[in-house]
């Protein structure tokens, strides 16, 4: 089958007897084009399938009314709704949002940060790879004064916007939640500790158990390299084989609590009757395994929706590279069935 021609301004002036800049500025609704002439030429540009040159604006213009998008993984529900925030907010304004993900790789996040800078985006939205602690490849968008903006997983020594939760408060709260249901012998997923938020939610749990006058033992602190279905199984098989397990488990996200409360499912313990679980970040699963799981809520949503704000708030404006705000939002406790150790009992009815 023969590919048919793509349309041009060209073919619209030459079809409708026009120069190619009246044409031009009638698609823009430049006002030195009457309100009659607008309405022909785009009435003849639809029917002719003209479709605007979005990218060759951009080329032109050094700029495009798109912002890049560069997350981890996109097949995580906190990444999904936090892109879904991102483009709703985006979209409001007119713009376009384009998507690409790292798989957690240092080298992935390289290649795309330079295909979204090739694109001429008009800011940049990130949330780091498990991988990367060198950020000169960002140094570019500085450069060329388009703003960035870090969300949830952030670095320390880059100056920019940045969104993110009190992942200190978070850790502390879970870990507190799971003493006040009677575990004293608390394990910890723990996420790559260069990376702001896990190194903040296990801060979060030291400090839980020592103002709680409970041991810290380095055997039930065990650190994961992407916090995986797979790695959350195999700590779970270690942790419950010693001879003196844990009776909680704090997990920086809810892949990996899952797979503990499957894994000591299989292995004959009663989750939460000998096993407390609490995850990080409601994903949809939590309330779907049995028993369902206690997590920390994370914004997701909203932290996009701010994210997006903040790059459309310095478009088209200068922007102080020196600039470095940090906007933080709040968390809470999610609880369910997988952390109630105590269980509420109704009190007797009285005899009259």
């Amino acid at each position: 089958m023969k590919i048919k021609k793509e349309v041009t301004i060209y073919d619209l002036a030459k079809e409708l007897n026009y120069s190619p800049s009246t044409i031009s500025r009638a698609l823009n609704n430049h006002k030195s084009i009457s309100k009659k002439t607008i309405k022909l030429i785009k009435e003849a540009a639809e029917e002719m399938g003209y479709r605007p040159n979005n990218l060759a604006a951009g080329l032109r213009n050094n700029k495009s009314n798109t912002i890049g998008v560069l997350i981890s993984r996109i097949n995580r529900p906190f990444m999904a709704a936090l892109i879904s925030g991102i483009e709703e907010t985006a979209r409001k304004s007119g713009y376009n949002v384009i998507i690409s993900q790292s798989n957690d790789k240092y080298e992935n996040e390289i290649s795309n940060c330079n295909a979204l800078y090739d694109s001429r985006i008009t800011g940049l939205v990130v949330s780091l790879s498990m991988e990367t602690v060198d950020m000169s490849h960002f140094q570019k968008f500085i450069d060329q004064g388009i703003p960035i903006v870090f969300v949830d997983r952030v670095p320390d020594n880059f100056n920019s916007y940045k969104v993110v939760i009190d992942n200190y408060t978070a850790g502390y709260s879970a870990t507190k939640h799971l003493i006040e249901q009677g575990c004293t012998r608390i394990a910890h997923f723990a996420g790559a500790q260069h990376r702001n938020v896990y190194e903040e939610r296990k801060k979060g749990y030291l400090d839980a158990l020592r103002e709680n006058g409970l041991p810290i033992e380095d055997d039930l602190i065990i650190h994961f390299k992407t916090l995986s279905f797979e790695e959350g199984n195999k700590a779970t098989k270690k942790l419950l084989k010693m001879s003196n397990p844990p009776d909680g488990i704090f997990s920086a996200n809810d892949t990996a609590a899952v797979s503990a409360i499957m894994c000591a499912k299989k292995m004959g313990v009663q989750v939460p009757q000998d096993l407390a679980v609490i995850g990080f970040n409601d994903d949809p699963i939590a309330s779907i395994v049995q028993p369902s799981l206690s997590t920390v809520s994370h914004p997701a949503s909203k932290m996009g929706a701010i994210s997006a704000k903040r790059i459309l708030d310095h478009s088209g404006q200068n922007y102080d590279t020196d600039l470095s705000e940090i906007t933080v939002l709040g968390t809470e406790i999610i609880v369910r069935d997988s952390s109630l150790k105590k269980v509420k009992t109704l009190e007797p009815k009285q005899s009259r």
